[in-house]
C-alpha cells in the first residue's frame, strides 16, 4: 500500500466526490489522502472499527459476508460510484462484513471522525450520502435475490456487467477461483458458465483475464437484477452536482 498527496483532478474521478458542492469540496479536498491499493488489500475486517471512509477511483472493492468456516460471499461491489464506510453514517463504528480490494487501483480515504462531522452538518452532502446508502442497500438486497433465484450464467453476466460499470476497461483481471468465491459457488460452475459465454461470443477468457466482447449481448442474457440495481443508482445519484 502506497500513500501520497491527492491530486485534485484524480479526486473528481469518484462520482460522489465529483458531486460535492463547492463549499464542501473546499473543506474535503485537503483532508483526502490518495492510497494505491493492490488486489487482496483489506480496507476493514469483520467487526473491526472503521478508522477511515474510502472513495475508490480506479480500485474495485468487494463487500463480503464471512462464515464461521472461513467461506465468504460477495454481497455488494463498490467502485468509483460510491464509498466504503456507510456504517459511519448510521451511528455504528463496525460492520459484520469485510471490505476487500478485488481490483487493484486507487482510493481516497478520509478519517472517520472528519466524515462523521461532515455528515452531521446535515447539508447537501448529508442527503447525497444517504441516497448512495439507499442505492447500496438495493444492491445488497438484489444480490441476495439473484443468488437464490437465477442461474449461474445469469449471475455471472450480472457480475461482469457490474464490474465493467466500475472500470474504464473491457478487461477484468480475476481468476475463476476468485469469481467462484465472490459468488459463493464451486469453481467448476464458473468454468462451465464462462465457457457458455465464450462459446456465445460474449467474452474471451484466458489465464485470469476476462475480456468482454459483446456488452449488449451480456445485458440481454443477464437477469433483471442488473437493471434494477443500475436504475436505482442512476435515479439516486447525480452526475455532478449534489442538491
Amino acid at each position: 500500500m502506497q500513500t501520497h498527496v491527492a491530486a485534485s483532478g484524480n479526486l473528481r474521478h469518484n462520482h460522489l466526490l465529483a458531486a460535492l458542492p463547492e463549499a464542501e469540496w473546499a473543506r474535503w479536498s485537503p483532508q483526502l489522502e490518495a492510497v494505491d491499493m493492490p488486489a487482496g488489500s483489506v480496507l476493514h475486517g469483520s467487526g473491526a472499527r472503521l478508522t477511515h471512509a474510502y472513495f475508490p477511483t480506479t480500485a474495485i472493492v468487494s463487500l463480503q459476508s464471512l462464515m464461521n468456516d472461513g467461506a465468504s460471499v460477495e454481497i455488494a461491489v463498490v467502485g468509483r460510484e460510491g464509498f466504503v464506510g456507510t456504517s459511519l453514517l448510521m451511528g455504528g463504528e463496525t460492520m459484520p462484513s469485510c471490505a476487500v480490494v478485488r481490483g487493484a487501483g486507487q482510493v481516497f480515504r478520509i478519517k472517520s471522525t472528519l466524515m462523521i462531522q461532515e455528515f452531521n452538518r446535515a447539508g447537501p452532502t448529508f442527503h447525497l450520502l444517504l441516497r448512495y446508502t439507499q442505492a447500496l442497500l438495493t444492491q445488497i438486497a438484489q444480490t441476495a435475490v439473484c443468488n437464490r433465484h437465477h442461474s449461474l450464467d445469469q449471475q455471472l453476466c450480472r457480475w461482469l456487467l457490474s464490474s465493467m460499470d466500475r472500470l474504464s476497461s473491457k478487461e477484468i483481471v480475476m481468476t475463476q477461483e476468485l469469481i467462484a468465491s465472490m459468488l459463493g459457488v464451486r469453481r467448476e460452475g464458473i468454468t462451465a458458465a464462462a465457457g457458455h459465454l465464450q462459446q456465445a461470443g460474449l467474452i474471451e477468457y484466458r489465464r485470469g483475464h476476462i475480456t468482454v466482447l459483446d456488452r449488449r449481448g451480456l445485458e440481454r442474457r443477464t437477469c433483471e437484477c442488473y437493471g434494477v440495481v443500475k436504475k436505482e443508482y442512476d435515479r439516486l445519484l447525480p452526475a455532478r452536482i449534489a442538491t
